[in-house]
């Protein structure tokens, strides 16, 4: 694999979908270099997750081997002009740099934000040939959902409201109130933290009534969006089985559903759309009908596509791939006439794992209730529909750029499409 070539051609996407990691690769570098100076000097003693993290690499040879290749086999590349070269060193590095964020919350950045810690830590080992295959393990993926469970816990608690601040890098300064749109959310500006508890709690702000109407309510044809994000692709006649581990990342709906009512889609249309950094985080139903079934996968936080090559934007570029492979959850709804089955997927992405439904099997849902929301975050959510459904989708939900880069965002329950 040619990673000089994979990096210079991926430079040119400036973008980092989402607004996850930085745009430029110069603010991650200077990032990863603080994070590791502050680690390192801040000298605590490892969790005890970071240390059965430890315990499983350097216990298990197979996980051994994985963890000290991946660090060996970074790409030797010429890192930007200005931007550094900062990488983590080994496993040992890594893990002290993970026990330091599990104390720590995302701050606000307009142009080097960093809402995916672990994510930046692991952007160059996790697409060497040594972290494709770690980050498939479902023994190290059992590891990760630990790990991740604890920073959860710390993001849930009130210490994680520092970054819940008025300062130029606070969540409640001018520019993020801005950039977030606060005006159209719950909240008290008058109270500490403007009411919120935890950042977690911040994160998953629950929209003012009537700020996202809902289009045509009563109109079976209309369908709306599920999630306030950006579209990603859309593809039609979609195969039982496929290769979507390669370039072009078809999707495989037996691997997509976890084999669950394959027969129901084959043929049919899937929806894909990203939720940036600073977006809603909830997700609602795009049609009026009855809860089939809600399924959890036990899937990957850090695996990639291998034909992506270094992906700077780790693992956005992939969100096709990680529809197979990533921890989520599987929503089935039967949707009333003429739409007919239809299924939501909420996948986790690198931090943002957690996907937590609100509703319950054989409930019934009009369009725009609440069906669950991501904690830690938003990531990337499918639609599937079964074959002819689809008449056309809205003009605003095809994606415009490449990955959909340059794609405005799709507010919640605004028209989507409509059915034939």
């Amino acid at each position: 694999m040619n990673h000089s070539k994979h990096h210079s051609r991926h430079l040119r996407h400036t973008a980092r979908l989402g607004r996850w990691l930085p745009s430029d690769p110069k603010h991650l570098n200077e990032w990863l270099k603080k994070a590791i100076e502050a680690a390192e000097k801040k000298k605590a003693p490892f969790h005890p997750v970071v240390e059965e993290f430890l315990c499983m690499i350097e216990h298990d040879p197979e996980m051994y081997m994985y963890f000290t290749q991946m660090f060996e086999e970074q790409p030797a590349f010429s890192p930007p002009p200005g931007s550094g070269d900062i990488k983590i060193q080994d496993y040992h590095q890594m893990l002290v740099i993970i026990n330091h964020v599990l104390t720590s919350a995302p701050e606000f950045n307009t142009t080097a934000m960093v809402g995916c810690p672990i994510n930046a830590i692991l952007d160059f080992p996790m697409i060497t040939q040594a972290g494709l295959a770690a980050f498939l393990s479902p023994k190290v993926n059992a590891m990760l959902k630990k790990v991740l469970n604890v920073w959860t816990q710390y993001l849930d608690s009130p210490d994680s409201r520092y970054v819940l601040n008025t300062s130029e890098n606070g969540w409640l300064s001018p520019a993020a109130l801005k950039a977030l749109h606060m005006e159209d959310f719950i909240h008290d500006p008058k109270a500490p933290y403007f009411g919120f508890k935890s950042w977690n709690d911040f994160f998953i702000r629950q929209l003012k009534p009537g700020a996202r109407p809902v289009a045509e309510p009563d109109n079976n044809k209309v369908i709306v969006s599920a999630c306030e994000s950006a579209p990603f692709a859309i593809s039609t006649n979609v195969k039982e089985c496929d290769a979507f581990w390669i370039k072009s990342q078809p999707y495989s709906l037996r691997h997509m559903l976890d084999g669950l009512f394959v027969d129901e889609f084959v043929g049919g249309t899937v929806y894909q759309a990203f939720l940036s950094a600073d977006n809603y985080h909830r997700w609602h139903s795009p049609v009026s009908g009855t809860i089939k079934k809600i399924h959890h996968v036990e899937g990957t936080y850090f695996s990639e596509a291998p034909d992506e090559g270094f992906d700077p934007a780790g693992p956005c570029n992939s969100q096709g791939y990680i529809a197979h492979t990533a921890a989520r959850a599987l929503v089935f709804i039967e949707a009333d006439h003429p739409i007919g089955p239809m299924c939501l997927i909420a996948v986790g992405m690198a931090e943002v794992s957690s996907c937590i439904a609100t509703v319950e099997e054989h409930s019934r849902v009009k369009k725009g209730d609440q069906l669950g929301y991501f904690q830690f975050g938003g990531s990337t959510h499918c639609l599937l529909f079964r074959k002819g459904v689809i008449s056309q989708f809205a003009a605003q939900a095809i994606a415009q750029g490449t990955n959909g880069t340059d794609s405005p965002i799709v507010k919640v329950n605004s028209l989507l499409a409509v059915t034939n």
